[in-house]
């Protein structure tokens, strides 16, 4: 049976939506020893180094160290916006790495033990302090976004919540899981 490409890609744009609302389901909420950090995603351009978004897009990322990981598009990664987050995802208490990105200043205020690593000096701290989870994290989906050679940005966030999701589920059967997905959602029945 021949298949139009545009009917394969819708059908994959379905199964990628499921997964979104079923990753969003959760509302996960961060407790413990927490890894924060920032990305930017897209094009490599001349000039658009750093933080620059002009031609990226920003993504925020909180990793449970051992557990599991959530990620929010983001309009700009400001002290405002990351710690609006921060005080929506992870209980007070927490123990938050993150890098010395000036965001992050003054979380101690908002009830939690803040451990920066200086990336100019180090990877990993004396104390062997590091963000190396999340950070790693980051490398896995820009890897596994280098195949599509593009993602329209449109798209972006349910192939941004795809490996979300397979991240989250790495230790079970992702067949079994996304089968259940997909039969309670109906939209292939």
């Amino acid at each position: 049976m021949k298949l139009n490409r545009n009917t394969v890609n819708r059908y994959y744009r379905i199964i990628r939506e499921c997964i979104a609302e079923y990753e969003d389901q959760f509302m996960h909420h961060f407790t413990g020893e927490i890894e924060l950090d920032e990305s930017y995603f897209g094009g490599r351009h001349k000039g658009n180094i750093g933080r620059s978004t002009k031609s990226k897009i920003p993504v925020f990322g909180i990793l449970k160290r051992n557990g599991f990981v959530y990620t929010q598009i983001v309009p700009d990664v400001s002290s405002r916006t990351l710690k609006s987050i921060i005080k929506q995802r992870v209980s007070k208490g927490s123990t938050v790495y993150s890098d010395s990105w000036k965001s992050y200043d003054g979380l101690v205020l908002y009830g939690y033990e803040h451990v920066r690593i200086n990336h100019h000096k180090e990877l990993v701290d004396k104390n062997r302090n590091h963000i190396n989870g999340i950070e790693s994290f980051w490398a896995y989906v820009k890897n596994k976004f280098s195949k599509f050679y593009g993602i329209k940005p449109e798209y972006f966030y349910l192939y941004l919540k795809e490996y979300e999701f397979r991240f989250n589920h790495r230790n079970v059967d992702i067949e079994q899981l996304l089968t259940k997905i997909l039969y309670q959602n109906k939209r292939f029945i």
